[in-house]
């Protein structure tokens, strides 16, 4: 071990030391032949070098540029005593004293009264804690030292009884409680604890107000086998970060991740932001918890105002993005939109879900209605605290002279927070393009601002001063916003691309609207298999199932599990569909080389066991990936990690080739993707996978005797010219035996 250590001393001078105690180059082969002898005598691969910006050798090694002897030092890092365990982070500097009574306690509960503390006379000097019955006692009733501490927290008010606590977290799994009536006290003692435990090269991070600061191992998605430190401080919704191979501090905006979720089995916290995937991890459980829970807390809307919203990278409110896509995506020939009401329990419900955690909610059509989004965005809107036009909303609406208003407007909207300024700018291009459709919508521009003017400014709507504001916004909103007029009319192109697909995919009205005729196979594509099905706009796949069932008279067991299959033969590759999920947008999105396919989904019934095993629906694991290679031949290496798994397509089979975004992921075994088949299909449908309760009332439904009136035989097809078949129905009408008397 002392050998290794004067190595790494003589590697930060740029030398490296042979066994007859002779300098040579880095370069040179002996190198790495003596570093393979220290490794193989039991050296320890991750011991402290003692220089806290080059705390490893591996980190020496890479500052000097030894790839080789970065590579033997990766690859044997698990041969010495496990990093952190005897690791001297950080000696306190004989400096950092402080003194004076605090109250502690050894309780553990979530809330506290002040009985449960004791006063005690407590002494910070040379890097060591201890607390006493007194100031008169000699003797502590115990203490820890500044390097056993990976974590300093500073409570709310009132959290455990007083105004005023901090929690200090040991790599001993122990955490010690301190309060005091006194902020000036613990603003202190805060400030040299912090002092004494978090080393010089993360120093900055103590110039801030932080509600908790420590130590936590991570990981990056380029770098998943071998985890390293980094000091974390939070504050707010910003989490500063002094990484191991950095030299200056990050900062991530909580309230911008794209996603947030934790490993509660592997203890792993994921951070999701564009470009990046950081994998944050305990060093001990109960430290590792109070980051989790501070983080998701911080990561969630933490007030009414628009910059305490979640948000996203563009600094707009994740429900208005999410609200205005699905409008623009489904609403905007919907007549009367943002005038008509929804259903209002619904549309509560979404608001509360939107509040709770925004990034989860993804607006589908079909689960939500057009009418409960567009009443949640003007909810949400009439409720935000100081409003979207800020505490200067009576400037707008003092804004008269009709020559100047539009000045002013600009005046106006250049002094609003940033983020109100990106709201008011996304929202006001949203009504500029609802009204560019009026005439499908019903929606003009004075509509549109007798709706939002009382809205947004949160008025009575008594007078039209409001709406007159929002309708000169709408109307200027070229001149107002500084719009690039080539954009804009790329994106009303793009809008009326939408409308006109759409308007191809829907049923045409008149007889029998919503009625195509689709053909289905049975078990296997074969002429003998094929039947020609009438299928409605909400015909579900499970209905179209039976439908097939019933026409070939094949009766459903207790565990035959009937699905219908959208297989795509060119790309052999195949889909179950959801028994909820509607059968003719599938049918209308089919290529030439697709069909739909009614047979058993034999892996059915295992993932049902698999899905009735867990407490909750999670999963991970390691899978083999590659993404889908571009236009030009290549893949990105730092492509997004985020999937969100309600906007994902789950295909079995082997892909050649598929329009990106396309990602491969390949299972070991059948049991492992059976496993993530399910878990996926559990999440995108609320946990309803199989129709169980469904399959009962049908069968009981089916059990009572066929009406009489409509008969039940089987129709006979008629070929021929069409005098052939009047004969043949004229034969058949006068004596209906006479077709089978030769038969």
């Amino acid at each position: 071990q002392q050998l290794f250590k004067q190595v790494n001393q003589l590697l930060s001078e740029g030398e490296w030391i042979s066994h007859d105690r002779r300098p040579c180059s880095f370069k040179c082969c002996p190198d790495v032949c003596e570093t393979l002898a220290l490794v193989f005598c039991g050296a320890d691969v991750s011991c402290d070098t003692g220089d806290p910006e080059l705390p490893s050798p591996i980190a020496l090694a890479q500052h000097h540029g030894q790839n080789l002897q970065l590579e033997l030092l990766m690859q044997n890092r698990n041969t010495g005593v496990r990093l952190g365990e005897h690791r001297v982070h950080y000696m306190a500097p004989p400096s950092v004293t402080h003194n004076g009574f605090l109250f502690k306690t050894g309780s553990m509960s979530v809330r506290l009264c002040l009985l449960e503390f004791s006063r005690r006379w407590c002494v910070l000097n040379d890097g060591n804690f201890s607390y006493y019955e007194s100031d008169k006692n000699a003797t502590p009733n115990g203490g820890l030292k500044m390097k056993e501490i990976v974590c300093l927290a500073v409570s709310p008010p009132e959290t455990h009884g007083y105004d005023h606590t901090f929690e200090l977290y040991s790599d001993a799994e122990r955490l010690y409680l301190f309060g005091t009536d006194n902020p000036e006290t613990m603003r202190e003692w805060v400030k040299s604890i912090a002092k004494s435990f978090i080393p010089a090269g993360a120093e900055h991070l103590l110039l801030k107000d932080f509600e908790r600061i420590g130590r936590l191992r991570y990981k990056d998605r380029l770098n998943r086998e071998m985890s390293r430190l980094g000091w974390f401080c939070l504050v707010g919704s910003n989490l500063h970060i002094r990484l191991e191979e950095h030299t200056a501090d990050e900062t991530i905006d909580l309230q911008k991740l794209l996603e947030l979720s934790i490993q509660p089995e592997n203890e792993v916290l994921v951070l999701v932001e564009r470009g990046r995937t950081l994998y944050i991890e305990g060093e001990r459980k109960l430290d590792f918890l109070g980051w989790a829970a501070a983080i998701q807390r911080n990561a969630g809307s933490s007030g009414d105002t628009l910059s305490q919203q979640q948000l996203t990278e563009a600094d707009i409110p994740v429900i208005v993005e999410r609200c205005i896509h699905f409008t623009t995506q489904y609403g905007l020939t919907s007549e009367g939109i943002y005038r008509k009401s929804g259903v209002n329990s619904k549309i509560a419900a979404l608001l509360e879900e939107f509040r709770r955690d925004a990034r989860c909610v993804w607006l589908k059509e079909g689960e939500h209605q057009m009418d409960d989004v567009s009443n949640v965005l003007k909810r949400f809107f009439r409720g935000i605290e100081e409003g979207l036009f800020g505490l200067e909303a009576h400037s707008w609406l003092s804004a008269t002279d009709e020559s100047s208003r539009i000045c002013q407007y600009r005046l106006l909207f250049s002094n609003l927070p940033r983020v109100n300024q990106a709201t008011l700018r996304a929202l006001v291009n949203h009504l500029y393009c609802v009204q560019r459709f009026a005439d499908l919508n019903q929606m003009n521009l004075h509509n549109l601002a007798i709706v939002f003017g009382p809205t947004l400014f949160q008025a009575d709507g008594k007078d039209y001063s409001a709406g007159r504001v929002i309708e000169d916004l709408i109307q200027h909103y070229v001149t107002i916003f500084d719009v690039n007029e080539q954009q804009l009319k790329k994106q009303l192109d793009e809008i009326t691309y939408i409308i006109k697909l759409r308007d191809n995919l829907a049923p045409k009205a008149g007889t029998g609207s919503g009625d195509f005729i689709c053909t289905v196979y049975l078990e296997k594509k074969k002429e003998t298999a094929e039947q020609h099905v009438k299928i409605p706009a909400t015909m579900t796949a499970a209905e179209l199932t039976f439908e097939i069932l019933d026409r070939r008279k094949i009766s459903v067991k207790e565990k035959d599990y009937w699905c219908c299959f959208e297989v795509n033969e060119k790309e052999e590759m195949e889909r179950p569909l959801h028994y909820l999920e509607k059968v003719l947008p599938i049918f209308h999105s089919l290529g030439t080389d697709s069909h739909l396919l009614v047979k058993k989904h034999f892996s059915m019934e295992a993932m049902l066991v698999y899905l009735a095993s867990k407490v909750e629906v999670s999963k991970h694991g390691m899978m083999k990936f590659r993404e889908e290679r571009s236009l030009l031949g290549f893949c990105s290496p730092f492509s997004t990690s985020k999937w969100p798994v309600k906007c994902l397509k789950v295909y079995h089979g082997m892909k050649k080739k598929l329009r990106p975004p396309t990602w491969y992921l390949c299972c070991d075994t059948q049991n492992e993707m059976r496993e993530w088949f399910a878990t996926f299909m559990s999440i995108q449908n609320g946990g309803r996978v199989w129709p169980a309760e469904w399959l009962k009332s049908r069968v009981a439904s089916c059990s009572a005797p066929l009406d009489t009136r409509f008969g039940n035989v089987s129709l006979i097809p008629l070929r021929g010219s069409e005098n052939e078949m009047r004969n043949s129905v004229a034969a058949f009408t006068a004596d209906p035996l006479a077709l089978f008397r030769n038969v």
